[in-house]
């Protein structure tokens, strides 16, 4: 089996090299043979010394689940200034959206928005808030789980990422980091600091950022209706444009006090607050079609928006005799978001035509308790039961006008809705042999969300059973080789937007760019899966591993566009609906270790390589490309990092490769998305333990990407295709500690 290491390796990270060669771990060096040499023991001093990835990967190799764990040295590695860039570089987790922008939301496996479960601290964050945006230097550490688990809650058909914000770990020194992006000329600072303190039992860690970020992005559109058996009907081209500023917020602390009976208590609020501001311009010109056909020849955009979000984290963890344990979670979260946008528009002389105004002001609020009991029975078993309780409120008024004339009915949409979300969980960790250990879980869950809008009521109850099954082989006689399987049950819930939602109006509202409203009757996906993997540990840090993935999906739900009848008239309207049965499998392989592990006299360089590829079908759409929403064939990255033994320098990179995406959503609809190839470089040298200052450079290709989205209706092809331009970003961060 070992010798299968090195081609595994070749066929993960595309050496050139055709063999390589399998050496020992080096030995402890001889003692000296003079007594004079050794040192009285009283004088020496005690060193421990920790690897931190040595921990991530002991973790992922004694965990029963498939999880995986990236510390700090993952997030500090490129100096990336968002949660998101980091999460493109992780193995099977894809960011959509163009490169250095995100919006398109974080995937697992491929699959699109609302399959991968993204938690804070293992609970989900407030409404509204976007967790790529989160500053990397407010995070201890990351966590991909992907299969389902009882705990946590199996809205995770793709998987779960939980974020893990800084930890009370024993930190002794004021940490300050201060950086600077530059895009385009235009400079982003960043300043982050992390404070310890211990006052007799209890102990905090404060961690503070603000931020300000500065960007212009520009895009074109390509608007053509063609008949299938015709001529050329409309011909536009659209020229976007942008200028906006963003300044922000966010604030961590955590508190920790142990009390004389052993139990501890922890409290860590989490605070975010944004401003933003953006003046964008449109020009459009038309080169066929009827002079109606043009919404505009220029519009003007102004747009400003505010957001605050708190969240608190608590637990009271109690320890109980006979090895049992009492672990009680409870927390609150608000929000509020504020935003207002005038869009004026004017032909090709210049003369104004309408005037559109859209504000929007959201508020949420939520409180949320949970605990876990756990307990070992008999011999091998720790029995662990608990709850999860959940209720959030959300008050929205969006009012929109066209040239003073409301877009609804009542001038405004009120909308107020309520989620309660109650399970219950039992799970049992199970060491069957030495070699051999099983997870054993069963969660119910049921949500309920109701809402009155504009004066209509409506409501949507789901209900889903999830029994899970995780198991892990040690193979005998191969210590570092162990072989994982699981058998689950997960399902995909509608998120409150598309069951409930204040309609979104389009200015010039077509085929490709309707209106957008909700569905109440929308019902959860639900999904059973199987994934089995391989794994193969190298040394201390290293991992070579390959898995593979089933998920079969019922009640998927897509939306839809079609021609409805509203106060504005025939309007063109996209609502998601459910519509069948789907599957989707994949294989993932993943390498990450120190080249002197399987080269003889290597530089100190570590390798990191990650490779997946993706299939899926959707019943009732046509082929060739009836995938799910979204989904990329293959995603690949490749990465290092040299040590360099004669400077206090260490340099490195990654690549972040996906091919172009076509899908057929629906029996008229097919959307597209360009390659995606991203190279980030960094090198940091290190002045002294506590200076450090750190160069990266990212999206270094800055290719321009690719999307676009063909409606056939009434014999006719309404197409757009937007290029939109990404731009390079340089960045400088020194790292102080106090």
């Amino acid at each position: 089996m070992n010798r299968l290491i090195p081609i595994a390796c070749i066929a993960l990270i595309g050496s050139a090299s055709s063999t390589f060669a399998q050496q020992a771990e080096p030995g402890a060096p001889e003692k000296s043979a003079d007594p004079k040499a050794a040192a009285p023991a009283a004088k020496v001093q005690s060193v421990v010394v920790q690897g931190t990835r040595a921990d991530d990967i002991e973790t992922r190799r004694l965990s029963t689940a498939s999880k995986m764990v990236f510390g700090r040295e993952e997030l500090d590695r490129n100096g990336d200034t968002s949660v998101g860039e980091i999460l493109k570089r992780l193995p099977g987790v894809t960011v959509g959206g163009r490169p250095g922008r995100g919006g398109g939301g974080v995937r697992m496996r491929g699959l699109g928005n609302g399959y991968t479960q993204m938690l804070v601290n293992g609970e989900k964050p407030p409404g509204g808030f976007s967790l790529e945006s989160l500053s990397p230097d407010q995070v201890e550490r990351i966590e991909i789980i992907r299969g389902p688990v009882a705990e946590h809650s199996t809205q995770a058909i793709a998987g779960t990422i939980n974020i893990v914000l800084r930890e009370g770990y024993q930190q002794k020194d004021i940490q300050l980091r201060l950086t600077d992006s530059i895009e385009q000329g235009r400079h982003s600072p960043n300043l982050s600091v992390t404070v310890p303190g211990k006052a007799g039992k209890l102990t905090w860690l404060m961690s503070a950022s603000v931020f300000e970020n500065r960007r212009h992005d520009e895009s074109s559109t390509h608007n053509i209706d063609q008949a299938l058996a015709g001529p050329v009907e409309l011909e536009q081209q659209v020229h976007d444009q942008s200028d906006g500023i963003s300044r922000g917020i966010h604030l961590s602390p955590r508190l920790s006090y142990k009390f004389d009976s052993g139990d501890t208590l922890t409290f860590q609020p989490f605070l975010v607050h944004n401003d933003n501001s953006s003046q964008s311009q449109s020009d459009m010109t038309q080169s066929v079609g009827k002079p109606e056909r043009q919404a505009y020849a220029r519009q003007l955009g102004d747009t400003s928006s505010t957001s605050t979000f708190l969240r608190g984290f608590g637990n009271w963890v109690h320890k109980m005799g006979g090895g049992a344990k009492l672990d009680v979670k409870f927390g609150f979260g608000g929000g509020k978001s504020d935003s207002d946008t005038l869009r004026s528009t004017f032909d090709a002389a210049g003369v104004p035509k309408k005037a559109y105004t859209d504000s929007d002001s959201t508020r949420d609020h939520g409180l949320n308790t949970g605990g876990k009991y756990t307990t070992p029975i008999g011999k091998g078993h720790l029995l662990a039961a608990g709850w999860d309780i959940e209720a959030n409120h959300r008050d929205q008024t969006h009012v929109a006008l066209d040239n003073g004339d409301p877009l609804f009915d009542d001038s405004g949409a009120s909308l107020t809705a309520d989620t309660r979300r109650m399970a219950a969980f039992v799970q049992d960790e199970w060491d069957i042999t030495p070699q051999w250990s099983a997870y054993l879980g069963l969660r119910w869950e049921g949500i309920r969300t109701t809402s009155t809008s504009s004066g209509a009521d409506v409501s949507n109850t789901s209900r889903v059973w999830s029994p899970v099954l995780h198991t892990v082989y040690r193979i005998p006689g191969h210590a570092k080789d162990q072989v994982r399987a699981a058998l689950t049950q997960s399902y995909r819930a509608p998120a409150l937007n598309d069951l409930i939602a204040t309609p979104t109006f389009s200015s010039d509202n077509r085929e490709t760019r309707p209106d957008r409203i909700g569905n109440p009757n929308l019902k959860p996906e639900l999904a059973k899966g199987l994934d089995l993997a391989y794994e193969h540990y190298l040394g201390k840090s290293g991992i070579v591993s390959a898995s593979a993935f089933v998920r079969d999906i019922d009640n998927l739900m897509r939306r839809e566009t079609t021609k409805q009848m509203t106060s504005r008239g025939l309007k063109y309207v996209s609502s998601p609906i459910n519509i069948d049965h789907a599957r989707t499998s994949g294989i993932e392989l993943e390498a990450k270790f120190p080249l002197t592990e399987v080269m003889a006299g290597a530089p100190n360089i570590d390798l990191r390589s990650n490779y997946s590829r993706f299939w899926s079908n959707v019943d009732g759409i046509p082929g060739p490309n009836n995938r799910l929403d979204q989904q990329a064939k293959q995603t690949a990255n490749f990465g290092l990092d040299w040590r360099l033994k004669s400077l206090p320098l260490t340099v490195g990179g990654g690549l972040n490769w996906t091919p172009p995406i076509l899908v057929q959503t629906s029996k008229t609809e097919l959307v597209s998305s360009g390659v995606k190839r991203q190279l980030d470089l960094y090198g940091l040298w290190k002045f002294n333990p506590r200076y450090q200052l750190r160069v990266a450079a990212n999206n270094l290709f800055a290719d321009d990407y690719d999307s676009g989205r063909t409606l056939t209706s009434e014999d006719v092809a309404h197409s757009a295709f937007v290029t939109a331009h990404t731009y390079a970003t340089f960045s400088i961060k020194l790292e102080m500690k106090l």
